[in-house]
């Protein structure tokens, strides 16, 4: 669902249309680049008809938004779907169940301090809704197979608005100007509100490199910026913008486009994984392995970029298992050609336990065990790996990692 937003620049006022998944606002009127930054999730609001008169006692009701992939792994395998659906999250008789097509019809807007009427509370707790989403999409798993792990990843999570108005004893959708239920019947509902919060307020940062001052790139989906001048990259943080560790791992003459991961440094002690030796041992690997393995650190490699679930899992698990041929880390150098990073670290650890199950050649072996298993003594570090171009593919050549151009492309949209 492509979710287009109207955001007006905080410099001179200008009207810019992006992508609700959009991070980083680009003016196109006086080119002054920001990072947008909110408290919680990012609100949006579907645009009503109601006078301007009546502005004030509009009731705005919240719709929870999820768009990720969902993962599940039960005794027959592992399953997944993209799933992106608005849900109701103040249940009420005639609400919709759901936003349908018209966050993707329609422009949204961002509440701000200048929104009048009432802001009705979420009711449902988000994680029902996404159990529910999950549900919808046949994702459930529970049904006769058991369930050993569900995982949400890449998520984004957003509220969306729909504007209602009491009319002529009506509770009346704004958007579709139709009525949709009697005042009297939800007479016990809570219908009063509250005001526009001031901690929903979008913030704009200025996207200046914290340490030399250089504008940093980084295009509109991008989470981490790169400043070309000190060779440092930058993610948003809770109080501004905070340096991450990043490496590369240098190319050939050959590469055409450096793809990020993230290595994640972790244990699993319930299933007895604390070098690479182990997990090569307890997912049964079918390589020989080295005796400095024992002494490895085991590192998850996680793409940091949006894939569909199936291409996701393979590039993950092929890093991962490969991972003793990517020596030869560097100290990071901004290149022209290093590809936007759009998963953040959060989502990537979510993925480790799903890699584990990807990587198992005995899933008996392994699947049981993912309920009690612990991640435990994280650290990250964000890689970027040399890809080659192969006509319609780009070609990791340590790992044999393959990723069809059109699929990298199209994970910019999820």
């Amino acid at each position: 669902m492509d979710i287009r937003v109207e955001q007006p620049c905080p410099q001179c006022g200008g009207l810019i249309t992006l992508s609700a998944s959009g991070r980083v606002l680009t003016c196109p009127y006086c080119g002054v680049k920001n990072f947008l930054q909110a408290n919680g999730p990012f609100r949006y609001a579907l645009p009503g008809k109601a006078d301007a008169a009546k502005q004030d006692q509009l009731l705005y009701a919240p719709y929870l938004r999820f768009k990720g992939n969902v993962f599940l792994v039960t005794e027959t395998g592992i399953s997944y779907r993209v799933v992106d659906t608005t849900r109701e999250g103040f249940p009420m008789p005639g609400l919709p169940p759901s936003l349908g097509m018209r966050p993707q019809a329609m422009k949204l807007a961002r509440p701000g301090a200048e929104s009048r009427g009432r802001f009705l509370r979420l009711a449902v707790k988000a994680s029902v809704i996404l159990d529910k989403a999950a549900r919808i999409h046949a994702l459930s798993g529970k049904d006769e197979k058991e369930l050993y792990l569900r995982a949400y990843i890449g998520e984004e999570v957003s509220f969306i608005y729909l504007p209602l108005l009491r009319e002529n004893g009506m509770l009346v959708d704004t958007v579709a100007d139709t009525p949709l239920v009697s005042l009297e019947k939800v007479a016990s509902y809570p219908l009063k509100g509250s005001p526009f919060n001031p901690r929903w307020q979008v913030k704009f940062l200025a996207t200046l490199c914290p340490r030399c001052g250089w504008s940093l790139d980084g295009e509109g989906d991008c989470l981490v910026l790169t400043c070309s001048n000190c060779d440092t990259a930058w993610q948003l943080g809770t109080t501004g913008l905070e340096p991450i560790s990043c490496r590369i791992v240098p190319g050939g003459t050959d590469t055409a486009v450096y793809l990020a991961f993230w290595k994640i440094s972790a244990h699993l002690p319930s299933m007895k994984i604390w070098s690479l030796a182990d997990f090569m041992k307890r997912t049964n690997q079918p390589v020989v392995i080295h005796s400095d393995w024992q002494e490895r650190v085991m590192n998850f490699w996680i793409p940091a970029f949006k894939l569909q679930p199936k291409i996701f899992l393979k590039a993950g698990r092929q890093a991962t298992v490969n991972q003793w041929r990517l020596d030869g880390e560097q100290e990071f150098n901004v290149l022209p050609n290093l590809y936007p990073v759009t998963l953040p670290a959060s989502e990537a650890r979510q993925a480790i336990k799903v890699i584990v199950a990807a990587s198992a050649t005995s899933p008996k072996n392994i699947f049981p065990y993912l309920p009690a298993a612990h991640v435990e003594n994280i650290s990250s570090t964000l890689v970027f790996l040399p890809f080659e171009d192969r006509q319609h593919d780009w070609v990791q050549p340590r790992t044999g990692t393959v990723i069809a151009k059109s699929v990298l492309q199209l994970g910019r949209r999820l």
